[in-house]
């Protein structure tokens, strides 16, 4: 994308909004929390009375690292070489403020795997597999190194607040009610990974199934590569022809990070 085209694209937001009432904690995990530290005036608000020590706003947050939109840097499931565990390794050392910007951009190539969410099963999530793509391959053209892949399931439509929302992780993580969203097979990371590709994105809940999600987070990010998840917007993206931009907060000894997703879509006219 030249600097010209660059100043006239359309910008395309692919993150999604944080709030305690929306559903992007994953369960069990810390929940999100934002109040008020400082504001304009001495108030009584919802979290009792606000003392005001200047003219101005400010807030606090409590955050899991795999809240909201985040990645997954590979020290979220791979344990240092030194610890002695099972898959521990040399990327058990690269935490999330060492993973290089540049692996988290790059060309965007949507696959549409909407098909499959009604496969789903109470509680457990339908499988992308390796021959999904390879279809979509034979469609739209190979997957080429240095693309960014983004997984279109369309699981974003529950990320809202009410009883609706219940069903983008609650339905399927904890009651068991409702269908988990699309996710990789192991099998499918890899083959991507062959092809060249550091970064895989989904607009849902995680790159890993709702009933076994451990075994593709191993695979994929013992081998360097990037997941980035609770994405959303994907059907405002052309097949191809966007370009992706991921940048996480810089995190000392994290093991991945909120952030801000978005995509440059190029002026058509």
């Amino acid at each position: 994308m030249d600097p010209g085209s660059l100043a006239s694209a359309r910008v395309v937001d692919l993150s999604v909004t944080l709030s305690e009432r929306l559903p992007g904690t994953w369960p069990g995990h810390m929940n999100f929390a934002h109040h008020n530290w400082n504001w304009f005036a001495e108030v009584e608000g919802p979290t009792g009375h606000t003392r005001s020590e200047a003219p101005y706003q400010t807030n606090f947050i409590v955050i899991d690292e795999h809240c909201g939109t985040h990645f997954d840097a590979p020290t979220h499931f791979v344990p240092p070489p030194d610890s002695g565990l099972p898959l521990s390794g040399p990327l058990g050392t690269e935490t999330g403020d060492k993973v290089p910007p540049g692996d988290l951009v790059g060309p965007a190539v949507v696959v549409d795997v909407r098909s499959l969410v009604e496969e789903g099963k109470p509680g457990v999530s339908p499988f992308i597999t390796d021959e999904h793509i390879r279809s979509w391959e034979e469609e739209h053209g190979e997957i080429r190194e240095g693309e960014v892949v983004l997984l279109r399931t369309d699981w974003d439509r529950y990320y809202v607040e009410g009883e609706e929302g219940l069903k983008y992780m609650h339905g399927s993580l904890v009651t068991g009610d409702f269908p988990g969203w699309p996710a990789p097979a192991p099998e499918m990371a890899l083959y991507l990974h062959e092809k060249g590709i550091k970064t895989i994105g989904i607009d849902a809940p995680s790159i890993g199934s709702a009933h076994d999600p451990i075994p593709v987070h191993q695979e994929g990010l013992s081998r360097g590569l990037r997941y980035v998840e609770v994405l959303t917007n994907f059907g405002e993206l052309p097949v191809r022809g966007a370009y992706f931009v991921f940048l996480p907060l810089k995190i000392a000894g994290s093991s991945g990070g909120p952030g801000r997703a978005i995509a440059l879509v190029p002026d058509q006219g």
